[in-house]
């Protein structure tokens, strides 16, 4: 039963207040071991893949359909993979596997370890804004991000893989899909967002200190590029499962 409760059971919907992602690169070989073997890395150039950091502010996160009372407010650090995966009809699905997520309620940790396979811990999370800059950081979490303001007229930033900011976007999370995979059945969990109002602007890091990467394994870290958007209504459809015989 309480594996069934982990398999996404039930619409979600949520509003994204702001969403900073920061996309990191690494030689893809990197990356290697920290997907299961039913993805495939999701690579530039056949070279780099990369990891995204999200600095998400929620609202209102409950079961689609309740009231909007019955919601949950926290913010979110989740750490993630772009991937590849080939479903059983033969259709290839770009998406995230999730390493990490990073909360600062309590009862979002319980609730994500209850009904996703996003492996939740709490932490301090601080968020300070002045009228040209953003700052999240945590003691425990062993985080700081300095952030300019959006805009186009930003460049990409220092040793960026990407020749623009066209290219950049296109590692731009979220993405459609979030794999989780199930090894001792060979099931893969598939999970499905849906959004609006996404129109992902450029933003500046000024600084940044992660160490969740070195954590991971993840060493000489290129920033990729960074993208953020406000107020964003979001929702996840009911998890699907499938075989996998790879």
């Amino acid at each position: 039963m309480f594996q069934f409760l982990r398999n996404h059971p039930f619409a979600v919907e949520a509003f994204f207040d702001s969403s900073i992602v920061l996309t990191f690169a690494f030689p893809k070989n990197d990356l290697q071991s920290l997907i299961p073997e039913c993805l495939k890395l999701d690579c530039f150039d056949d070279k780099w893949a990369f990891v995204a950091v999200a600095l998400v502010q929620t609202s209102k996160l409950r079961p689609k359909g309740f009231p909007e009372i019955m919601g949950n407010d926290f913010f979110l650090i989740g750490y993630r993979v772009f991937v590849r995966y080939k479903n059983n009809s033969g259709k290839r699905l770009r998406g995230l596997y999730i390493l990490r997520s990073q909360t600062d309620k309590k009862r979002m940790e319980l609730l994500g370890n209850t009904f996703t396979h996003y492996r939740y811990s709490t932490i301090d999370i601080t968020q300070t804004k002045t009228e040209d800059e953003v700052q999240v950081s945590s003691l425990k979490g062993g985080l700081k991000i300095e952030l300019g303001m959006p805009g186009m007229d930003i460049p990409l930033p220092e040793g960026s893989p990407f020749a623009d900011w066209k290219e950049a976007r296109r590692f731009a999370g979220p993405l459609p899909f979030t794999f989780s995979y199930l090894p001792d059945a060979k099931n893969v969990l598939i999970v499905q967002g849906v959004r609006s109002n996404w129109d992902p602007m450029p933003i500046r890091v000024n600084r940044w200190n992660v160490s969740m990467l070195a954590e991971l394994g993840l060493n000489d870290a290129v920033l990729a590029n960074a993208f953020a958007v406000s107020d964003v209504p979001y929702h996840w459809e009911k998890g699907k499962l499938e075989s996998w015989n790879g």
